[in-house]
């Protein structure tokens, strides 16, 4: 059993204070303010100045320390002011490949006050720099890294204010609801890298006789054996099938099945390849996943609907573990006594 510690009771009561939302507005409830490396120097040096005024007795160096002590306490409510009323919404969770940056799309709402020289993060991504006039929206786009595909939600976003004078910095999180996607990273096909030689020419030209284009995949139950590669099983041992898709051709299907021997991931790269690989060619194609079919079409929107259902195979969404509920603490409701009556009554004698 984990020791508690002081970061996780801080990373819980943060929690617990900006639930999970795609949409946070600022306040003395939800904003945070501390000095900065600069500000405590400065404490420093009015603390040092105050002393020397009170062994001294001089009138100048006590008005001086509360002159700048008050500029101090103004900068503080200054800063903590420059987000207090700014809303900072989620327009949008982007896609990308995985191994890159996912980005999000962010719109910060100013209250009656501008918002000046207002940074938004998330992570280690660099930051984004925004000032927003009283009453006026801005969008920006916030970075989030992706090592791996499927969905893709940070489990923070920062805004940040040192304005005016960087001796104190006030931050909050948006914990957003929605993800982004990453997609499997495209990885090419051994067969479809690999030229055609010496006999293989001949087999192929005469197979793409009246179609379009020709590719070299594993064979599969079911495939002629007059599109079988004989002179590459010879030499080799492993049986390629020569496919052709021609434009009013029978549509190719792109199936999760064909790879023997490839890890699950790996077969997701290679079929991430050919649906890149399809779009170029602008043919029909269709994708055969464990549990998912997806008809053959062409275009754009279908290869994206593809990619989509390879980077989510196999992941869940995303989601925030519910409190637990124990029994003498739960308020039983009509539903769950009307639950019960039926159980009881279904029960035997």
């Amino acid at each position: 059993m984990k020791k508690p510690t002081i970061d996780g009771f801080w990373q819980r009561w943060v929690n617990r204070r900006l639930p999970r939302s795609d949409r946070q507005t600022f306040s003395q409830k939800n904003l945070f303010i501390l000095p900065t490396g600069a500000g405590v120097m400065f404490g420093a040096l009015l603390l040092i100045m105050l002393i020397t005024g009170i062994n001294y007795q001089n009138s100048l160096i006590y008005m001086l320390t509360f002159v700048l002590g008050g500029v101090f306490v103004g900068a503080m409510h200054q800063t903590h002011r420059n987000l207090a009323g700014l809303t900072l919404a989620l327009s949008r969770a982007g896609e990308a490949v995985a191994g890159g940056t996912v980005p999000f799309s962010l719109r910060l709402t100013a209250g009656k006050d501008d918002a000046i020289a207002v940074h938004v993060s998330s992570g280690g991504s660099l930051p984004v720099w925004v000032s927003v006039p009283a009453g006026q929206s801005r969008d920006v786009s916030v970075l989030v890294w992706a090592p791996r595909r499927g969905y893709v939600r940070p489990d923070r976003i920062r805004i940040e204010t040192r304005y005016p004078f960087g001796l104190l910095k006030a931050w909050s999180w948006l914990r957003p609801v929605s993800a982004g996607l990453a997609f499997a990273k495209p990885i090419t096909v051994p067969e479809l890298s690999a030229t055609a030689e010496d006999g293989e020419n001949e087999a192929v030209a005469s197979v793409q006789a009246g179609s379009d284009s020709a590719d070299l995949r594993p064979w599969r139950e079911g495939d002629s054996s007059q599109r079988v590669l004989w002179k590459r099983f010879a030499r080799t041992g492993q049986l390629v099938v020569a496919d052709w898709q021609g434009q009013t051709g029978d549509p190719q299907w792109l199936d999760f099945q064909a790879f023997i021997g490839a890890s699950s991931e790996m077969r997701l790269s290679y079929l991430a390849f050919l649906v890149d690989d399809r779009q170029r060619l602008d043919v029909r194609y269709g994708l055969s996943l464990p549990g998912q079919l997806i008809e053959p079409d062409s275009g754009a929107a279908h290869a994206v609907r593809c990619q989509r259902a390879l980077a989510v195979w196999g992941r869940e969404k995303p989601r925030d573990k519910e409190p637990r509920r124990f029994g003498s603490r739960l308020k039983s409701t009509g539903a769950d006594l009307e639950s019960l009556d039926v159980a009881s009554s279904g029960s035997p004698q």
